[in-house]
């Protein structure tokens, strides 16, 4: 397999999905991985655009049919990665974007796939400022504010798994390390295949 994945994690409101519809403006050849979740969806959200929105009965059938890559619960919800797709992706060359939780990563990073993955966590500046942004966003009510804000939290401990950190205080810095990010890429040398490094011990 010749493509790449950039795994992307980072709490609600840290503004990762803001970075990454930025980002695919400036790439090509990549494709943005869409999860199966069993949330409902939110005002302007459409099935097969931000998510594949299916009941609790389909994704627990495809959880059964080994048909995930990953997947877990978080909110009361479920969320997945097909196997098929990303695998497909990978062979034809493509660079795959994932925008995935702490779970996600961590089943991740014990599969066959991690060697073809960076991985990336974004965040606020403070936990103060990641609540206020939740606040102005304006999208759930303080309570579930205050259970993403502990989320949060828990998920920092997981820093040192990921290869960057980004903190988006900036959003203009912040794409522009992303960029960054993805220009190095191709170079990274889990990338380069067996034959190249036989080709240096004849």
């Amino acid at each position: 397999m010749t493509g790449s994945i950039l795994l992307i994690s980072g709490p609600s409101g840290s503004g990762k999905s803001s970075l990454c519809d930025a980002l695919v403006k400036s790439i090509k050849n990549y494709y943005f991985s869409i999860s199966t979740t069993t949330r409902s969806p939110r005002v302007g959200e459409e099935d097969g655009r931000e998510y594949f929105f299916v009941s609790k009965e389909e994704f627990k059938k495809e959880i059964d049919n080994d048909n995930f890559l990953e997947w877990a619960i978080v909110h009361n919800n479920y969320y997945g990665t097909s196997k098929k797709e990303v695998l497909n992706l990978l062979e034809k060359g493509k660079l795959v974007i994932f925008d995935i939780d702490i779970q996600g990563m961590q089943q991740i990073k014990k599969s066959d796939i991690s060697q073809y993955c960076t991985y990336v966590f974004i965040t606020t500046k403070s936990k103060n400022e990641l609540k206020n942004r939740l606040i102005k966003r304006n999208l759930d009510p303080i309570d579930v504010i205050n259970k993403r804000i502990q989320t949060a939290s828990k998920e920092l401990s997981y820093l040192n798994m990921y290869d960057y950190c980004i903190v988006n205080d900036n959003f203009e810095d912040a794409l522009l390390k992303l960029k960054n990010i993805v220009d190095l890429l191709p170079s990274k040398s889990s990338f380069f295949s067996k034959d190249f490094i036989d080709n240096w011990r004849v």
